[in-house]
């Protein structure tokens, strides 16, 4: 006989055959695990997955108690709750995995929850009901939640973040431990709207805003804002919310606290630095180019006028002022932007209170406010500054002195209208730039001195006065290149000859300086000591190739006209070494050019020309310089043309006046060009006689 048959089965009161073999199938195919016990603890009934569960066949069960079928410590746990549910202590549940229990996917044992209960009736228990249902795939969800729950709570504490919660209404209900951590506060004073609170006092409104913005948009919240500590100190958050949707009702907001003050730090750090690096980079190029500006700077009055706009530019200062100390009276002298202009007074206690500190202790005078002027100056006249102090719109000052070669030589002195502070970048910055400004000033005080000594050296090159012979009126005009200190190779010379005749020249050494002013000099010397003892044109050229030779260098290069005039008869005789052809005004028609063929300039071998016209009365014939008709921006041959036409419109008056004249050809023919050579003109006017010259 088999198991099955031998032991009866349980009896079901009110069951028909039909039902009890419906339960009797249910039972032993049911997926989770079912056994029955009688009263002695022992297996009566045992179904398929019970079974399997036991990894043991259903006949091995029945009959036998579980300590004969099962691991012993699983045993001690059935045969404990099959007493105590025999005993009327009710049901008992317990979750374990058996040691003999099939394994799951993952190969581990399965994790099964056990639940005993009373099999009775109404003559009382008669034995206990196992049930048997596999929770392995729920406890690795439970699992692998913790687990998750576990990573995000570690991720959350390492990044230093507060998570938050709010109802739709945008007010906390739930209470935040992390928060109240950091910033002292009790459960009631967070809850609600109360973690506001925290935020520092110039930032809780802004952010309250933004928090009511968000709430009545649904819009994600998002702001940065300082919050109190516990210690009392302040720290930077960000704080951020988004809101959670269920369809189109909003049901609650989540949101996390996190502490950037290490990056809000580092990104303050690094903004400071960029901006003192751009900073930097702007005064390396303020300072540059008012190097630049201050180098083209030739005159005293240019360096004033170049160190007002650098002031204004560079600086944003509202005045600049120049002074230069006179070593004589040990004085500070203002310098105006005109030349010469130099004012010796005291010009107020501030000016020269700060500019002599400035010289006297030979470091800046820096004073971002009035009080840091008084304490600054406290040894100077006090009822003087403070009623300077009192009137002026001036806030802020800066005085630098001027230093060279380690000795003052003047000060520079900045104002502002409002108040100042100096960096130490910016306090280098304006002593780079006074140092700037002290070379300008001695290179342009150096200037002006070999300027005036060029000057005056060039003059008295030339004749102080032209000679006077009756029948003749002869005017010369030089203009010195106002960029060069050198003496200029142009020069003039007109003196009576012994017959009676006048002889003139205009001629041109190229080159600059001494050089060519000793050349000037030999050329003009020999060439009058030729006139007096040959005065025809073409023998005195000739005569001055041969001492060129013997005294001047190949690149000497030297080009004149020579003209012999007789008053009387108005003939001309002249001779061209390489220069440009004279101008021919005449009162009754046009202006020309003595178009005759140049000859070479001197030194050059060549026969010399000797060419003859005649000067009619009221005419005027016009030597010049290249620096009249060429320059830069244009070239010889447009220049000559420009001259006849500049000429040709010039009125009758002018045109019988010979000083006139030449004004009026200089002025326009350098209208509108800048002059970058020495000009030189001599004209010589045949007036219209009343009567026959005596």
């Amino acid at each position: 006989m088999s198991t099955e048959t031998s032991v009866p089965p349980p009896r079901m009161s009110g069951l028909g055959p039909i039902d009890a073999a419906l339960l009797d199938s249910l039972l032993r195919e049911a997926p989770i695990g079912f056994a029955f016990f009688d009263e002695s603890g022992r297996y009566q009934r045992v179904n398929r997955a019970l079974a399997a569960i036991y990894g043991v066949g259903d006949s091995g069960c029945r009959g036998r108690t579980p300590s004969e079928v099962l691991d012993p410590e699983d045993a001690a746990v059935h045969e404990a709750a099959i007493a105590a549910v025999l005993a009327g202590e009710g049901p008992v549940s317990s979750e374990r995995r058996l040691s003999d229990g099939e394994p799951d996917d993952t190969g581990e044992r399965r994790r099964w929850s056990l639940d005993w209960y009373p099999a009775q009736s109404d003559d009382g228990v008669h034995g206990a009901v196992l049930i048997a249902v596999d929770l392995s795939d729920r406890y690795r969800a439970e699992v692998a939640l913790r687990r998750t729950e576990e990573r995000y709570r570690s991720l959350l504490t390492a990044t230093n973040q507060v998570v938050w919660t709010a109802d739709a209404d945008g007010e906390v209900r739930e209470d935040c431990p992390e928060w109240r951590t950091i910033t002292g506060q009790t459960a009631e004073q967070y809850l609600g709207r109360g973690w506001l609170d925290a935020a520092h006092p110039d930032d809780r409104d802004q952010v309250e805003r933004a928090w009511n913005d968000a709430v009545a948009d649904r819009a994600t919240f998002d702001e940065i804002f300082r919050v109190r500590t516990q210690s009392g100190d302040f720290r930077y958050y960000r704080s951020r919310a988004v809101p959670i949707m269920r369809g189109d009702s909003l049901m609650e907001w989540v949101g996390a606290h996190s502490d950037i003050t290490t990056q809000h730090e580092a990104d303050d750090m690094r903004q400071r630095l960029t901006q003192q690096l751009g900073e930097a980079a702007l005064r390396t190029v303020r300072l540059q180019k008012a190097t630049a500006d201050l180098a083209e700077a030739l005159t005293v009055g240019e360096v004033v006028q170049a160190m007002a706009e650098i002031g204004q530019s560079a600086v944003g200062a509202d005045s600049t002022t120049l002074a230069e100390l006179d070593r004589d009276d040990l004085r500070l002298h203002m310098l105006g932007d005109e030349p010469g202009h130099r004012t010796a007074s005291r010009a107020g206690p501030d000016r020269s209170a700060t500019m002599e500190y400035a010289v006297r202790e030979r470091r800046p005078f820096i004073a971002g406010n009035p009080a840091e002027m008084r304490a600054l100056l406290e040894d100077e006249d006090e009822p003087e500054i403070v009623e300077f102090l009192r009137t002026t719109e001036e806030r802020a000052w800066v005085a630098l002195p001027l230093l060279s070669a380690g000795q003052p030589i003047g000060a520079l002195r900045f104002t502002f209208s409002a108040s100042r502070e100096v960096s130490d970048e910016e306090k280098v910055f304006l002593e780079a730039l006074a140092g700037q400004c002290a070379l300008a000033l001695e290179r342009a005080k150096l200037f002006e001195r070999e300027h005036r000594t060029a000057e005056a050296l060039q003059t008295s090159l030339l004749p102080e006065d032209l000679p006077k012979v009756k029948g003749i009126r002869m005017q010369a005009f030089y203009r010195s290149g106002t960029q060069h200190v050198q003496v200029g190779g142009d020069w003039y010379d007109a003196f009576p000859l012994p017959d009676g005749r006048v002889a003139g020249v205009l001629g041109d050494v190229m080159g600059k300086g001494i050089k060519a002013a000793t050349g000037m000099s030999r050329v003009r010397n020999a060439l009058r000591a030729l006139a007096f003892s040959m005065p025809e044109p073409a023998d005195v050229l000739t005569g001055l190739d041969r001492m060129f030779d013997a005294t001047e260098g190949v690149d000497q290069v030297t080009t004149l006209v020579y003209f012999v005039l007789d008053s009387e008869t108005g003939q001309v005789e002249l001779s061209n070494a390489g220069h440009l052809p004279p101008l021919v005004v005449t009162e009754n028609a046009g202006p020309w050019l003595l178009e005759t063929e140049p000859d070479t300039p001197l030194g050059v071998s060549s026969e010399r020309g000797h060419h003859k016209f005649f000067v009619q009365p009221g005419n005027t014939v016009v030597l010049y310089s290249d620096g009249l008709v060429e320059n830069r921006k244009r070239a010889v041959a447009s220049g000559l043309d420009e001259l006849v036409t500049v000429a040709s419109q010039a009125r009758p008056e002018v045109v019988g006046d010979p000083q006139h004249m030449l004004q009026y050809l200089v002025e326009g023919m350098l209208a509108g060009y800048e002059q970058d050579d020495d000009v030189t003109l001599l004209a010589v006017h045949l007036p219209v006689m009343d009567s026959a010259p005596e």
